[in-house]
C-alpha cells in the first residue's frame, strides 16, 4: 500500500460528489484524476508482472485479478437497477428514466456506455450516465496490457511518451472528422464526443503510466507553478473566448472544456498537473500526513463503491423536491444526505460483496513480486 493514494482516491471522489451535487463546479476533474492514477497502479503492477511471470500467467493473472476486482460490484448495480428500472416501468413510475435504462443497460453490460455517450441517439440517464468513465477504464485494460507485454523495457519511455502526444493528437483527429462530417452519428457539439470517446485520454493513462518508471525533475517546483498556472491559462482563455471569467469555481474549465479550443489542448494540461500531484505524494511524500487521515483512507478504499452507487443515490434523494421541499431547503439537505447514504451503500457493498471476491482474488490468481 502507498501511502497517500487512498487518501488522493477520496479527494478525486469527493471532487466528483461535488461536482455532482452543485457545489464544486470544477469537480469533473476528479474523473481525469481517476484516468492518471490508473495509468500509474495498473503499469507498476503490469511491470511488476512482467518481469516476474511467463507470458501465459502474466495475462491470465492480470485478467483474472481485474474480474474479482470490477465485475461483480459493478454487475451486481447493472442488475439491481435492471431489476428495479423493469418493477417501477409496470407501475408507471418514473416512466422514462425506467425506461432509459431498459434501452440502454446493453451498452453498459458490454462497457461501450462511453461511445453511446459520444452518439446522437446519446439519451442522457440519472441512473447510467455515469458508467462512461468505467467503460473507458475498461477499454484502457484490454489494450494496456498487450502493449506493456510486447514492449521491451528500454522502448518503455518512447511508449509513454507516444500515448503522451497521442492524446492531444486523437482529439485533433476527432474535431477534424466532426468538422468534415464523416461521422455523422456523433453528439451535436464536438467537445461532447471528445469527452467520452477513450481516444481522448490516451495521454492521461499515458502520463500515469510514465511516473511508474521514470522521474520527474523539480516535482515539488512544477507543482507549485502548475497549481497557479493551470487556473490562470483558464480563465485567460475564458475570457478570450466569453469576454467574462464566470463561473469562477471552474477554475476556467468548465466541464468537456468547450471554451477556446481546450477539448484539444487543456486535457493534456490538466493531467499534467494531476501526475505532478500523484508523483509529488508517492516519491516526494507531499500531503501524506493529511492524505492518510483515516476518514480519507477509507474513504478512498472504499471509492469503487462510493462511485458506483453516488450517482442514482444523488437522483434519488433529489426527488424531495417533489414532495413540497423548496429548492432553498432541498440545497443543503441533497448533499449531505445523499454523501451519508453513499457512503452507507459502498460500505455495505465493501464488506458483503467486494471483500469476498477479493479473497477469491488472492485465492484463484495470488502474486506477489
Amino acid at each position: 500500500m502507498i501511502s497517500g493514494l487512498d487518501g488522493l482516491r477520496a479527494i478525486a471522489f469527493l471532487m466528483i460528489f461535488g461536482f455532482h451535487t452543485g457545489s464544486i463546479d470544477f469537480g469533473w476533474l476528479g474523473v481525469q484524476m481517476f484516468f492518471v492514477f490508473s495509468g500509474f497502479l495498473i503499469t507498476g503492477i503490469l511491470l511488476r508482472m512482467k518481469e516476474n511471470l511467463p507470458s501465459r500467467e502474466y495475462f491470465l493473472k492480470f485478467y483474472t485479478r481485474r474480474f474479482f476486482r470490477i465485475f461483480p460490484l459493478y454487475y451486481f448495480y447493472l442488475f439491481l437497477i435492471f431489476v428495479a428500472a423493469t418493477c417501477f416501468l409496470s407501475i408507471s413510475y418514473k416512466p422514462r428514466v425506467m425506461q432509459a435504462v431498459i434501452d440502454q443497460i446493453g451498452y453498459a453490460l458490454l462497457y461501450v456506455y462511453n461511445f453511446y455517450s459520444a452518439s446522437r441517439s446519446f439519451n442522457s440517464s440519472r441512473l447510467l450516465d455515469h458508467l462512461w468513465s468505467l467503460s473507458v477504464e475498461e477499454q484502457f485494460y484490454i489494450v494496456w496490457p498487450l502493449l506493456i507485454f510486447l514492449v521491451n523495457e528500454k522502448h518503455l519511455k518512447k511508449l509513454f511518451v507516444a500515448g503522451i502526444i497521442a492524446g492531444p493528437v486523437f482529439r485533433l483527429m476527432i474535431f477534424l472528422i466532426y468538422q468534415t462530417g464523416l461521422i455523422e452519428s456523433f453528439r451535436n457539439h464536438v467537445w461532447l464526443p471528445v469527452y467520452t470517446l477513450p481516444f481522448s485520454h490516451v495521454d492521461a493513462f499515458a502520463f500515469g503510466a510514465y511516473i511508474s518508471r521514470f522521474s520527474i525533475p523539480n516535482a515539488r517546483r512544477q507543482l507549485l507553478y502548475l497549481s497557479l498556472a493551470v487556473p490562470l491559462i483558464g480563465f485567460i482563455t475564458q475570457f478570450a473566448a466569453n469576454g467574462f471569467f464566470e463561473p469562477l469555481m471552474t477554475l476556467g474549465y468548465q466541464v468537456t472544456l468547450p471554451d477556446a479550443y481546450q477539448y484539444i489542448w487543456a486535457y493534456t494540461l490538466l493531467n499534467y498537473w494531476f501526475v505532478v500531484l500523484i508523483y509529488c505524494v508517492v516519491y516526494e511524500k507531499m500531503f501524506v500526513r493529511l492524505l492518510d487521515w483515516p476518514p480519507l483512507q477509507y474513504l478512498g478504499r472504499i471509492s469503487y463503491g462510493l462511485y458506483i452507487y453516488h450517482f442514482p443515490v444523488i437522483w434519488i434523494v433529489g426527488l424531495i423536491r417533489e414532495h413540497g421541499i423548496s429548492e432553498e431547503a432541498a440545497r443543503p439537505i441533497i448533499p449531505i444526505v445523499s454523501f451519508l447514504v453513499t457512503v452507507a451503500l459502498a460500505s455495505l457493498s465493501y464488506y458483503v460483496l467486494e471483500k469476498p471476491f477479493l479473497r477469491l482474488k488472492d485465492r484463484f490468481a495470488s502474486y506477489s513480486s
